[in-house]
Parts: structure tokens; sequence; C-alpha cells
């Protein structure tokens, strides 16, 4: 059965009768004059289909709690929406917590992720209730446990350990193999649940967690997580009689950001990951534990677009056209910093002849600010909209004021209406942190 994270578009992309793009019944054109570019724009329908398919896809398992992973997107909305579909939230930092927080998530399902914590961030998360912390080094253990007895409790907490499998994705979102700066390694665990039992008595030790990476294609390395997983959970309950109940898989299930790319659907990976548990469970002794699973770029990557606005253009003799755009890498780095990929549309003639190839340029000062290398489209004009799809994770989220511009504003779209769920930035809010001593001002 395919999910929507197998499709290149959001769900209700179309070409209205004006001959324009439309998602979420607004006409993308109207979007960008309205609220002009760039502008992220986010639909819904997508947001809201994709966390019910993955409800759906672990129905059959009793155990499961979805987390959303916030650093793909973070909003108050954003939040709003995944709450209301009963997801909590992966969070890896203050900022992280205090958004789902203030935005009225349930803080019970929630868990605090991250390999460098500080102890003003566990403090919050332990004085806020969040229901479970992924401890990621000895460090942490001790200021959790730090923390917790300043505040009088006890602290349901993961082990989050590196299983040694590796991915065939980028090395920078590569985190389960073996030289990764997270996680516990494997011959390091038992030391950490020897502290936990006898010294760091205000934290419980309920379970492991692991992540294997992002924009993943692969369905058997599921498989061999929890393998590892039950594995060692095994053999802690029968080293210490430590009976774990609980296993955090990551997430980092891959989307669709160009034709060629042929990933899995949420239905595949589940299989993968029921079937592991049912077989390892009495293989290593071990009760069926809850699992948490922690989508993040596989809901809101390809619930979002970004559309620019095209400016100057260059031809190279004898080389490449470059068409430029009033965005770039500050927006979206994703193609400079992993070498992504993406698929754009002419969002004002989506049904033109393809006739030039040409090279998507940002307008930042940098050479390697390009968007798309060598990429068929119509003939492009000045003021034409470029729509950009699947860019809704990592693209706000990573984003930067380098060379001082302002980050766009972000709306949602549902059922021709569209409601801004970030502001743009303007120049007064760009220079409010500034501060000139008083030596220095006139």
């Amino acid at each position: 059965m395919n999910t929507a994270n197998q499709s290149l578009k959001p769900v209700t992309t179309k070409i209205n009768s004006e001959g324009n793009l439309e998602i979420g019944g607004c006409d993308l054109v109207k979007l960008a004059e309205k609220y002009g570019t760039p502008l992220y724009v986010f639909d819904e329908t997508t947001i809201r289909t994709i966390a019910n398919e993955y409800k759906n896809a672990f129905k059959d398992y009793p155990k499961v709690s979805m987390l959303y992973a916030s650093k793909a997107f973070m909003t108050k909305a954003i939040v709003r929406i995944l709450d209301e579909e009963g997801f909590g939230f992966d969070m890896v930092s203050g900022g992280e917590i205090y958004t789902a927080y203030t935005a009225g998530a349930d803080m019970k399902k929630c868990l605090f992720n991250g390999n460098n914590k500080s102890y003003d961030e566990l403090e919050m998360a332990v004085n806020l209730g969040v229901g479970l912390i992924s401890v990621d080094n000895f460090l942490e253990l001790a200021l959790l446990n730090n923390a917790a007895k300043a505040a009088d409790k006890k602290v349901d907490i993961l082990l989050r350990v590196t299983p040694g499998i590796e991915c065939h994705t980028h090395e920078y979102i590569q985190t389960g193999h073996l030289d990764s700066k997270f996680g516990f390694d494997l011959t390091q665990v038992d030391e950490a649940v020897e502290l936990i039992l006898e010294e760091y008595t205000n934290l419980n030790l309920v379970g492991m967690h692991a992540h294997i990476g992002s924009q993943i294609f692969e369905t058997s390395i599921y498989y061999d997580e929890v393998d590892v997983l039950l594995k060692e959970m095994g053999r802690l309950k029968d080293k210490f009689g430590v009976e774990l109940t609980h296993i955090n898989l990551g997430g980092g299930l891959g989307i669709k950001y160009t034709e060629n790319d042929a990933p899995p659907s949420i239905y595949e990976i589940a299989e993968k990951i029921i079937t592991s548990i049912k077989d390892n469970a009495s293989k290593y002794n071990v009760a069926e534990p809850e699992i948490h699973i922690e989508p993040g770029r596989s809901i809101i990557g390809k619930s979002g677009i970004t559309l620019y606005t095209v400016g100057s253009s260059k031809q190279v003799p004898k080389g490449r056209k470059y068409v430029a755009v009033d965005g770039g890498m500050a927006d979206n780095p994703r193609p400079s910093l992993y070498q992504a990929v993406y698929t754009a549309q002419v969002a004002n003639k989506p049904d033109a002849e393809l006739s030039e190839t040409v090279t998507i340029a940002g307008r930042f000062c940098e050479s390697g600010d390009i968007l798309i290398k060598e990429v068929k489209l119509p003939s492009l004009e000045e003021g034409d909209i470029l729509c950009f799809y699947d860019t809704g994770a990592y693209g706000y989220s990573m984003s930067s004021n380098y060379n001082r511009v302002l980050k766009p504003a972000a709306v949602l779209v549902n059922n021709a209406q569209s409601d801004i769920i970030i502001n743009r930035e303007s120049y007064e809010h760009l220079v409010s942190l500034d501060v000139i001593p008083d030596r220095l001002k006139k």
C-alpha cells in the first residue's frame, strides 16, 4: 500500500482553473502576491494524512507511541496539529521544549533527546514534566540525576546507544554507526546501568533508544535495529535483573525528492519493525516492548513547499544558464550542505513546455549558493513564481540571516484558507538584539 511519503507533491496539489498551481485550495501565485516571497507553505491536509498513515500502519501492535521529530520543523501551529493527532514530540533543545509546552502539548508524551544537553535544559525538562529523557552520555547521567534530585522527582530515562548499523545515506545524517557523536557504545552500557542502579537513584531506566540515520530507503535495517535493541534488553535482564519495557527506534524514513527516488512506504517499515519484535522478543526472552517511532521529515518534508520569485539570469558563453531567485542557501541550506536535490515547477505556468536547461541560483554571496543544478524548466522570465517541492523539513529549521537577509514567512493552507504561522522578519526585528556599547555611541 502506497503512502504519501512516496509521492512528490502535497496530496492536495493540482492545477486550478486559472492555470496556476494550487495547494490546500490556495492558488500559489496569489499566495506569493499576498505574503511575498520567499514563502514557506505547509499543507495541513498532507500533515494529517501522513500522521494517520503512521497510526494506521502500526495499529495492529498495541503498544506504540508516535513522537514527531521536532527538529525537522517546529512552530506552535505544527505542535497543535500533531497534538490533535495524538502525537508526542521528540525534542532536542530547551527551545523545542518551550515551544511544545507553550503550545499546549501533552508533555507526558514527550521525549528530550540530544548529545550535549545543558543542566538548565535538563532542569527545564524535569520541571515541565517531560515524560522521558533519552540519556546520551555519562556526564548527562550525573547532571540529570542532580536536576531530578533537586526537584525531588524520579525521572524515567532511556539509554541512547549506537547500534553499529550503517544506512546508505549521506555521512552527515548517519547516526547509528559506531563512529558517531551520539549515544553510548554498547561496550559502555553495563557501566551506565551500574551507575543508575547504585548511584543515580533519581533515575529510572525503562528502555533503550537508537537512531540509524535519516532519509532511509532500506527496510531491513529497521528489522536489524530492533534485533540489536532486544538482544541488549535480554542481556541486561540476565546480568542485572533489569526488565526494560520501551524501545525507541528513531525515525529516518525517506521521502521522494525527485522522480528517481523510491522510498519504502510507512506500511513496509511498520511490517519490518513488528515482525522483528515478534521474532526476537521470544528469542531473547523479553516481553514485547512499547515502541516509540519518531517521524519528522516523512511527515513535514512532504507537506511543505517554498515559493520564490525569479529575478536576474546569466548565460555563460558555451556554458550554463543561471537563473537567480530571491532566496537560496539561507532559507534552504540543504543543497549546499548535503548536495540535496529538489524538484521545482513554475507555479504560474505549470503546463508550459520544458524548453531549456537552467541552474537555479540563490541570491547569497557564495558561489556554492545553488538550489538546483541543470534542471529542465519552461523558459523563465523575471517575476515567474517557482515552487520547490518537499522543502518542509530542514528549510526553515536550519535557516539563517546570512548576509543579514530576513527570514521568510510561513503559512498554513487548508480548505482554501491561508494563515500565517511564522511572521516574515522585519529589519527592526533583525537588529533588535544588537547592542552598541556606550563607548561606541555617537
